[in-house]
């Protein structure tokens, strides 16, 4: 295609939101002239139950459960006053405890003020406040950001290694809905070990965003921490961060809360026109929906050059997948949609893998998010005329180019900054276009069947290794091979599983397992150490 009909395409599709200053160009997805006709019935029906959802209706039918993220930033639209109210009422909770931590009125014992902040969570309760944290601080805030995000024991040692000895002066945040999460959960007992190691108490340094009566709720209350803020049923993890989950680790940090959601706000009023062209979230539906067949046939590559976007593709990785990966659609019949969805930084791409992008597998499509301000204040000249930035730019439209003239389709979005009104704009587009999408393919975009059966497979596996462990008291200093251990534990088709629990056991000096290497690693016999 020749320039100037590019140009022309790209006038064509354009969608600008002067009052953002965001722009969202589609021209180069290889839509059809005739698209937003050929869509028309799929584009009502979502639009219909995005009104449906904000209405209040049951939008998440396996858990019989509302989905209110969208009033968070809006609290007039929600279908009750109490729940109005409640969002008020948190919204300035978070504002006024942040408040006061950052002037010192609240402080810990020992110490003048908090200057570390320790987040721990898992899943949407870490990612979002992550994502935020990383676009939108920086050295100047009036406290360091600190993320416990696994179970990984090593993990959990650098996490609490990267405070630096200070403890005294660390607010530890425990988010978790159910209060039961096992990751979370686990973080938060290490965490407290590490401060009873040091003469502290963690419940004089932390604070809880879970549900009302959970059993973190409850822990919280009963041991006295400093705050709770509360998550609610309507809310999931992965449209948690304009709730008190992003919101307060953001405050906390000197973020501009009110700037998330008001950036928000202001997207979702334009997601909610009902004519398709003039609606950013509907387009990046029709766009994904058109290049992927309805089937999600080619991935979502996700290109932030904005160093401070660099974890836009983990957060949207959650956001997008855990929505749209089921294999069952909304009548109970078997499909399997989803949208895989990978990405780095730009420039950094250009060095790894544009290479296969533009000459490899066509079985993907960009998101390039290309960001106008550079930085504040003035630029040097790395040479005469070009700065950086202007070579930050020429990479992003050079990449462009080179995938077009591939045949690889690309979407662009432009934002004037990142500030906290464009992230939180940011947020809100994509989570209106997993909605719009979701409704395409007749899939519920609210709910997660697979994570929840990796849970319980988790829970059997450790049931297995108490059972194990059984096996080993009974067996005594005869030990067992995996297989004998296996069966002894009346499991015997879950030798293989018996044989990793096992392997990982001996490998850790103070569980107690000693291991005696055989002819081969499944001979290996293992035995309690006397």
């Amino acid at each position: 295609m020749r320039s100037r009909d590019l140009w022309e395409r790209y006038r064509a599709w354009l969608f600008d939101a002067p009052g953002l200053g965001i722009r969202l160009d589609v021209s180069r997805m290889g839509l059809p002239a005739d698209l937003l006709r050929a869509m028309d019935e799929p584009v009502a029906r979502a639009l219909d139950a995005m009104e449906a959802l904000e209405a209040g209706a049951v939008a998440n039918p396996g858990e019989n459960r509302r989905v209110g993220h969208y009033w968070l930033r809006a609290p007039e639209l929600a279908p009750a006053p109490e729940i109005a109210d409640a969002i008020r009422r948190t919204e300035a909770k978070v504002l006024h405890f942040s408040a006061r931590v950052r002037e010192g009125r609240v402080r810990p014992p020992g110490a003048d003020r908090f200057e570390r902040l320790l987040v721990i969570g898992i899943g949407g309760s870490a990612l979002g406040p992550q994502f935020l944290a990383d676009a939108l601080g920086g050295p100047a805030g009036p406290m360091t950001p600190h993320f416990l995000d696994n179970t990984d024991p090593d993990g959990i040692d650098r996490a609490l290694a990267s405070l630096g000895g200070e403890l005294v002066r660390t607010l530890a945040i425990v988010i978790s809905k159910s209060g039961g999460t096992p990751e979370t959960r686990n973080g938060m007992l290490e965490t407290d070990a590490a401060y009873r190691r040091v003469g502290l108490d963690l419940a004089r340094h932390a604070v809880a965003v879970t549900g009302e009566g959970s059993a973190l709720d409850r822990l919280a209350a009963e041991r006295g921490f400093l705050e709770r803020f509360p998550m609610w049923d309507w809310v999931g993890g992965r449209t948690s961060a304009t709730s008190a989950v992003g919101l307060l680790p953001s405050a906390l940090l000197g973020i501009d809360a009110r700037g998330i959601l008001a950036g928000a706000a202001e997207m979702d009023g334009l997601t909610r026109s009902r004519q398709a062209a003039k609606n950013p979230a509907m387009l990046l539906a029709l766009s994904w929906h058109h290049t992927g067949g309805g089937r999600g046939d080619r991935d979502m590559v996700v290109l932030p050059y904005k160093d401070r976007l660099a974890l836009l593709g983990r957060y949207l990785q959650q956001l997008v997948m855990e929505s749209l990966g089921k294999g069952a659609d909304l009548d109970g019949r078997e499909v399997r949609q989803g949208i895989a969805v990978y990405g780095n930084k730009g420039s950094t791409d250009q060095h790894a893998y544009v290479q296969q992008l533009r000459e490899g597998v066509p079985n993907f499509f960009v998101t390039f998010v290309e960001v106008l301000r550079d930085r504040e204040g003035e630029s040097l000249e790395v040479e005469p005329g070009a700065t950086s930035g202007d070579y930050l730019g020429g990479f992003l439209l050079g990449t462009r180019r080179a995938l077009h003239e591939a045949g690889r389709p690309s979407l662009t979005l432009t934002l004037p900054d990142v500030s906290p009104r464009t992230v939180g704009a940011l947020i809100a587009l994509f989570e209106r276009a997993v909605g719009f999408y979701a409704s395409m393919v007749r899939v519920n975009a609210y709910d997660q069947p697979g994570v929840e059966a990796g849970k319980k497979a988790a829970a059997a596996v450790l049931d297995l290794q108490r059972r194990i462990h059984a096996a080993l008291r009974a067996r005594g200093p005869a030990g067992g091979t995996a297989e004998e251990l296996a069966e002894a534990a009346g499991a015997p088709d879950e030798a293989e599983t018996a044989f990793h629990l096992l392997e990982r056991l001996a490998a850790n000096p103070d569980r107690g397992v000693d291991r005696d290497p055989g002819a081969s690693p499944f001979d290996a016999v293992y035995r309690l150490r006397s």
